[in-house]
């Protein structure tokens, strides 16, 4: 099969080209490490202050907003073309989670065998 064609669209803006085995941004192509990785470690990460994104609703000590004491908020982005791929809400010190794993060994064999095939970037069981 032609790489194109082994692309799978993961989420929003993640393929995982099987082909090479890399994440890919679906925007602008840009590697972003391994697929036996996690994806996060490709991108630029931008680690948000909680009361920008989520403003008091009222005065005084209990506002609504999270206190950055307890929550950060992790911003991940392309670093080809700026695109935001994922956002996490973590408790500081937390490390990034890897949210996604795919056996990609077992997942080559069921498309080599024709159990299953990849449809306009989706796997889908052969018919």
């Amino acid at each position: 099969m032609a790489n194109a064609d082994r692309r799978i669209r993961m989420t929003e803006y993640l393929d995982l080209d099987l082909d090479r085995e890399q994440w890919i941004c679906n925007r602008c192509g840009h590697g972003l490490g391994s697929a036996r990785d996690n994806y996060k470690e490709g991108c630029l990460l931008y680690d948000r202050d909680p009361r920008e994104i989520h403003q008091p609703i009222v005065d005084g000590k209990f506002t609504f907003s999270p206190d950055p004491l307890w929550v950060q908020i992790v911003e991940f982005y392309c670093p080809g073309c700026g695109t935001q791929i994922e956002t996490e809400y973590l408790p500081p010190g937390h490390p990034i989670t890897h949210d996604i794993e795919i056996d990609i060994d077992s997942l080559k064999r069921r498309l080599d065998s024709g159990e299953l095939v990849i449809r306009e970037q989706r796997i889908e069981a052969a018919q």
